[in-house]
Order: C-alpha cells, then structure tokens, then sequence
C-alpha cells in the first residue's frame, strides 16, 4: 500500500506543477490546438489553446513510478522490490503510444490544421509499439510461478482457460484491443477535462483491482479465488501514478479548459488501460470498466455505418458527446453526466469483479 501511495502522491505534484509551465512553454511555442470546421460552433473559441499536455501525464507517471520505487530501495531494499517485467511492459506500451500521438499532434500545430498523421501512418505507429509489446509481454517467464506478465487465454475476471489464442492469435488480439482503446479514449477527448475525469476513475478501479489480486496472489497463497498474476502490485503502482497524474492534470484542463492533453495522452492513457486490462486478466471485464468510452467509439462507427448506407445520420454529431451539445446541453452538463457514467461503469465492473471472488470463495 505504501508503494501505491507514494506513486499517487508524487505523479500529483508532478502533474499539478508541470502542466502550468507546459501551458507556459506551448503558448510560447504557439502549440495551440486546431478546432475541427464542422464541430460545434461554439469550440472554434477554444482554438489556440495549448496542447499536448499528455507530455505531463506521462512525465508524473514515470515520476510517480520511479519515485515509489526508488524510495522503496533507499528505505527497505529487498531484491524484488524494483520494477517489475509486467510494469516495464506496460509502461513501454503507454509511452510508445504517446510519442505516436506526440508526432501527430507536433504535424497538427506544424501544418495548422486538425489532421496530424493520416490514418495508415497512425495505425502503424500503434501496431509497432503493440506488437513489441505483445511479444515482450509472452517472455520473462518467472522461475517461481512460470507466469509472464500476458496470457494467451482470454480473461474476463480471470483467464478463460478454455480459450487461448496462441502466440501469432495473441499478438492479433493484442493489436486490436490496444488499437480499440487508444482510438475509444482519442474520442473521449472532446471536451474539456472529460477524458481525463473519465481515465481517472477506470485508473482508479484498476488500483483497487491489481491491489486485491496481489492479496490473493495464488503464487503466494493458494486460497480460493486467488489470481494468477504476475506483479499486480506493480501494476497497481502505475495504475496510481496514472490516476494522480490525470488528476493534476485535469486540475488545468477543467472546463474552460488552460490546455488539452492531445492524442499525446489520449493514446497513451488507451494503450495504458489495454495494458491494463491484458496484464490483470481482466480484458472483457475492461468492457464494463471503460463503458463510457465504448460507447463513445460505438457511436462513432454507427455513425460511419448508417450514413455509408442510408446517407442518414444516427446522431447529430459524433462522437457522441457533440450530439448533446448540439441537442442545446451546455458543455459542463455534457461532460458532468458523462463522467456520472463513467462512475456508474466503473462501480459496476468493480462490483462484477468482486462478485466472483465471492464465487470462488463460497461468500
């Protein structure tokens, strides 16, 4: 618990000190942000504003990691107490995947326009950084458990034993679940503060979820309704220092918002929670937990379909919090309900997740 709190702690000040002299630096620089044409009319006033903020997430999460970690060292060494094969995977996959949307943001402020990289050279960014990745994450086996920080099985609560994918599957798989949740909370990103309100929560429900797994870590004690994880502490260490980082970070980014997070952070803190969501076993219950932002890429690709069919549109506007705005909400009512379902989701998978411990246990 100490090592989650530590973490918390520093990526908090971290991100709350950075960010205003990022704003600084980037409004400086003229890093404003390109507003798209056919959005709301009313977003046109926010062009201008600072982005790839993500760059303070990022930095308080290494901060907060690294910082837990070395104070852990300096304070009790032991030598499993340093970083972990799962939390440098992780960690490898959500840094990747900001400096593909860092690249896409500095093309966005360069050219000025609000198209970065093209749509290939996006998706090959993220598959590089997924299949590394992927296959990093099939190796390390450790000696005392054999477990590595993935599993080829499909998880819901826990691995699936019945279903396993294989080396070649799993790395598909694993492309098309990082792909889906860095895309899912790149369109989250649309107004101020809701991504990050939003990862916040699913950040914090993966801290209680890695911590209760390293409670009833099976490689430690063989009780009903332990889970077979490699390093969940760890990775509660990174979900904390992710949760803390949004938070001080969306101390800025509140509407009216002083800078945006950009695909910098919004295709990281994707690819941190499917990295997540694979190194906890947890993939399908990561449905439940980021239902909020299922639906806003659902909402985008019903509104792709439908108007390739029919020439007809399902919403106003996608994603589907724009079709609220231009329904006549204000923009902190959008985004206020919008974070209530955030919260009602991530209460909801919490509860599926303990619901089944209940299961194995007998409660």
């Amino acid at each position: 618990m100490r090592n989650i709190l530590i973490a918390a702690g520093i990526a908090l000040v971290v991100s709350i000190l950075l960010t205003p002299y990022l704003i600084k630096v980037f409004s400086r620089q003229g890093f404003g942000q390109e507003i798209r044409e056919e959005g709301p009319q009313h977003h046109k006033t926010k062009r201008g504003t600072p982005t790839m903020g993500g760059v303070a997430i990022i930095v308080a999460i290494w901060a907060g990691y690294g910082g837990s970690h070395l104070f852990v060292q300096l304070t009790n060494p032991k030598p499993e107490s340093g970083p972990t094969a799962s939390g440098l995977v992780v960690m490898l996959l959500t840094t990747g995947l900001s400096l593909v949307g860092f690249l896409d943001d500095f093309i966005k402020i360069r050219k000025q326009r609000n198209l970065g990289l093209n749509k290939t050279a996006k998706l090959v960014g993220q598959f590089v950084v997924t299949i590394a990745f992927a296959l990093l994450a099939l190796q390390f086996r450790e000696a005392r458990t054999g477990l590595t920080p993935a599993s080829v099985h499909l998880s819901f609560t826990r691995d699936i034993a019945i279903v396993s994918f294989g080396t070649v599957g799993f790395v598909v798989f694993c492309y098309l679940l990082v792909s889906a949740w860095s895309n899912a909370v790149n369109f989250t990103d649309g107004l101020d503060g809701l991504a990050a309100g939003s990862s916040a929560m699913v950040l914090g429900t993966y801290v209680v979820i890695s911590f209760w797994q390293f409670r009833s870590d099976c490689s430690v004690k063989l009780d009903p309704g332990c889970y077979w994880v490699r390093d969940p502490l760890d990775l509660a260490v990174i979900a904390a220092a992710a949760m803390a980082g949004c938070v001080g970070f969306l101390w800025w980014n509140a509407a009216p918002a002083k800078i945006f997070m950009g695909d910098t952070g919004s295709l990281a803190l994707g690819g941190l929670v499917a990295g997540l969501a694979i190194s906890t076993r947890t993939e399908l219950l990561m449905i439940i937990i980021g239902g909020l932002f299922v639906i806003e890429a659902m909402s985008v690709v019903l509104q792709i379909a439908i108007f390739r069919t029919t020439k007809r549109r399902l919403f106003r506007m996608a994603p589907f919090h724009h079709h609220f705005e231009l329904a006549g909400w204000a923009e902190t009512t959008v985004i206020i309900r919008f974070w209530l379902m955030a919260g009602i989701c991530c209460l909801l998978g919490l509860g599926v997740f303990y619901n089944d411990w209940l299961s194995f246990t007998g409660g």
